[in-house]
C-alpha cells in the first residue's frame, strides 16, 4: 500500500480547495450578468407603446414594448431634477444634485467622482460610455465616444482617445445622423473592443429626441398623413389648476409662466420658434399672427409632435440593430438591459413644452428592465424609484461594492419578486434650481407619494432674487392623476396637506437638502414655507412686481 509522507498530502489537499475555490470565483464571475444602460434625451413615458394611452395606436416604440414584455416596467419612476446634466450626474455618483453639485446644466462631475464607473471596474468590469455625456469633464470609462455637450444631430463629432489630452481627440461622421452614428459606435465596441473574459458595463446614451428634434431623412414620411391624437388640456387648463406660483394672483403670469406649444407664451412658443426651424411642417401660407391661437396651436402640436416621434422611432428602431447582434452573438440574455429616459418630456399637455416642471409628464421617466435569468417577463410595478436608485441596481447586480456616498437603494428585491420590500421608500424627492432659465419655469421643490404630489414653487434664483410668486399645490394623485385639481386650500385635505408638509421637511433633511448650498435661496424658501395669510398678500406683491419686470424685459427685446 502506497503512502505520502504527511506534509505533501497536505499540500495537495491545500492545493485542491484552492483550485476548487479560484473555480468557484471565476463561475461567480461568469455568473455575473452584463450590463447594457441605455439612456434617451427627453424620451418621455407618454412616447412609449408599454406605457402609451394617448399615442397608444401610434406606438413608434414596438421594440422597447418587447422589453417590457420579457421584463419589468416601473410605472412609477421618477428623476429627482428634471434637466439633463443634474439627472445624469445623479445616476453616475448615485446621489442627489444637492450632494453630487450639479444643480443645472453648468455641473460638471470630475473623473474621480464618477463613482458607476469606478466602481464597476474595480468589480472586474470592462466599461464603456458612448452618446451623450453632458457632464464636461473626460468619462473615467475603459472606453469612450461621447457628444460634446448637447451634440448635434447631424454632421456630429465625437470625442475619442488619443494622443491629444481630453477632450481634442475628435472623431467626425459627416452627413450622418446621431442616432445612427451612436448605434454604429457601440457596434463597433462590442466586434473589436469587448473582452469576452469580462463581463461588460456600457453606456450607450441617444441625443435623440432631444429639441429640436432633427430626425433622419428616411423617417420624414413616418406620420406625415396622420391626424394625432391632442391631449384634453392643450387648448383649455381648468381653473382649478395651478396657484399663485403658476399663474399669478389674476392669471396675469400665464402669458409668462412656462414656454407653450401654442402662442400664450410671448418669449417662446413652438407657434414661432418650431416654424422657423421647420416649415415644411406647416401649411405654405401659416402666418401665427394671422391664426387663430386654437389654429396656430393645433398646427404647431401636429408638427411638434410628428418631429418628436420621428426621431423616437429612429431610436427603436436603432435599439432593434444593438439587440439582433447580442442575440446573434449570444450575449442578449446574459446581460441586464435598462432603458430610460434621462427625465419626462412635455407632448402638449398643458399647453407645455419641455420638462423641469415638477408634475409627473415631466418628473416620470420611463424604466425597463430585463433580466430573464432573474426577473420574470410581464411584471408592471407601481414602487417608487429614484433616478438616485439606478446605480444601485447595478452595483447589485455587479456584486460590487457599493460606497457609503451612495444615497440610492437598490431594488433588484422588486425587479425579482415584482413586490416591495419592506421598508421600501414611500416618498420621492424632486427640486429644480434653475428659476425662469430658458424655459420660464419658477424654482420648485416637491414631493410625490403614491396617492399625493405636494408642490412648493418658491420662486427665486440661487440668490434670492428675481422673484415669482410663491405658491403651494397639492393633488390627489388617485382622484385627479391628471394634477388639474389643486387642493391645498380644500378643508378636506387640511390633515393630508400638513402631514405631507411634515414629510416633506423631514425628507429634505434625511437627503441633505439643508440649504447650505444657496442660504439666500433658502431664505425664501423657509419665509414662504408656512404660508399664512402675510405670506400670501405678499406674494400677492411679488407677483405684481414680477409682471412689471417682465414686461419690461419684453419690451426691450421687441416681443411686447
Amino acid at each position: 500500500m502506497n503512502s505520502c509522507p504527511r506534509y505533501i498530502c497536505f499540500i495537495l489537499l491545500f492545493l485542491a480547495v484552492a483550485l476548487q475555490a479560484d473555480d468557484n470565483s471565476v463561475r461567480q464571475t461568469q455568473a455575473r450578468p452584463n450590463i447594457l444602460f441605455i439612456m434617451s434625451d427627453d424620451h418621455t413615458a407618454q412616447a412609449v407603446g408599454a406605457y402609451a394611452t394617448l399615442l397608444k395606436k401610434l406606438d413608434p416604440t414596438p421594440t422597447i414594448d418587447t422589453l417590457a414584455e420579457e421584463g419589468i416596467l416601473f410605472e412609477n419612476a421618477f428623476v429627482t431634477n428634471s434637466i439633463c446634466t443634474p439627472s445624469r450626474a445623479c445616476i453616475i455618483t448615485g446621489q442627489y444634485n444637492h450632494n453630487n453639485g450639479v444643480f443645472d446644466l453648468g455641473g460638471r462631475i470630475t473623473p474621480d467622482k464618477q463613482m458607476l464607473p469606478i466602481q464597476l471596474k474595480k468589480a472586474g468590469y470592462q466599461t464603456a460610455m458612448i452618446g451623450k455625456w453632458h457632464l464636461k469633464e473626460e468619462p473615467n470609462f475603459d472606453y469612450y465616444k461621447v457628444l460634446p455637450g448637447q451634440g448635434k444631430y447631424f454632421d456630429i463629432e465625437l470625442r475619442v482617445q488619443g494622443e491629444k489630452p481630453w477632450p481634442e481627440n475628435i472623431e467626425k461622421h459627416p452627413g450622418k445622423h446621431s442616432t445612427d452614428v451612436i448605434t454604429d459606435a457601440t457596434l463597433q465596441w462590442f466586434k473589436q473592443e469587448r473582452d469576452p473574459d469580462k463581463p461588460f458595463f456600457i453606456c450607450h446614451q441617444y441625443k435623440a429626441p432631444h429639441d429640436y428634434f432633427e430626425n433622419a431623412p428616411r423617417y420624414q414620411s413616418y406620420l406625415a398623413d396622420v391626424d394625432i391624437p391632442e391631449p384634453a388640456t392643450l387648448y383649455d387648463v381648468p381653473d382649478s389648476w395651478g396657484s399663485i406660483g403658476t399663474r399669478g394672483h389674476k392669471d396675469e403670469l400665464i402669458p409668462h409662466i412656462g414656454t407653450s406649444i401654442g402662442s400664450r407664451n410671448q418669449r417662446r412658443s413652438y407657434a414661432t420658434h418650431l416654424f422657423q426651424w421647420f416649415p415644411e411642417e406647416y401649411p405654405d401660407d401659416y402666418d401665427p399672427a394671422k391664426l387663430s391661437e386654437v389654429e396656430s396651436t393645433r398646427l404647431s402640436y401636429q408638427a411638434y409632435l410628428r418631429k418628436y416621434l420621428r426621431c423616437v422611432k429612429g431610436v427603436d428602431d436603432n435599439l432593434k440593430r444593438l439587440f439582433n447582434y447580442m442575440k446573434e452573438e449570444g450575449i442578449y440574455d446574459n446581460t441586464l438591459i435598462i432603458y430610460t429616459g434621462d427625465q419626462g418630456f412635455w407632448l402638449g399637455e398643458k399647453d407645455f413644452q419641455d420638462k423641469r416642471w415638477a408634475y409627473d409628464e415631466s418628473q416620470r421617466m420611463p424604466l425597463i428592465v430585463r433580466y430573464p435569468k432573474a426577473i420574470p417577463a410581464g411584471i408592471r410595478s407601481d414602487a417608487i424609484i429614484e433616478n438616485v436608485d439606478y446605480p444601485a441596481l447595478m452595483l447589485d447586480y455587479a456584486d460590487a461594492r457599493i460606497p457609503k456616498t451612495l444615497q440610492g437603494k437598490s431594488f433588484r428585491y422588486i425587479c425579482e419578486a415584482g413586490r416591495e420590500p419592506e421598508g421600501w421608500k414611500d416618498a420621492a424627492y424632486y427640486r429644480y434650481w434653475m428659476h425662469m432659465a430658458h424655459h420660464d419655469n419658477p424654482s420648485q421643490m416637491a414631493i410625490r407619494t403614491k396617492n399625493f404630489k405636494l408642490i412648493y414653487f418658491y420662486g427665486c434664483n440661487y440668490q434670492g432674487e428675481y422673484q415669482t410668486p410663491p405658491g403651494w399645490e397639492l393633488y390627489d394623485l388617485q382622484r385627479d392623476p391628471e394634477e388639474l385639481r389643486n387642493v391645498y386650500d380644500n378643508p378636506a385635505y387640511t390633515v393630508i396637506r400638513d402631514r405631507l408638509k411634515d414629510k416633506f421637511s423631514i425628507l429634505r433633511k434625511d437627503i441633505g437638502d439643508d440649504g447650505s448650498h444657496y442660504p439666500k435661496a433658502e431664505k425664501v424658501v423657509q419665509q414662504f414655507w408656512y404660508y399664512d395669510d402675510n405670506d400670501r398678500e405678499n406674494a400677492i406683491k411679488i407677483s405684481a412686481e414680477f409682471l412689471k419686470i417682465r414686461e419690461a424685459e419684453l419690451i426691450k427685446t421687441g416681443k411686447l
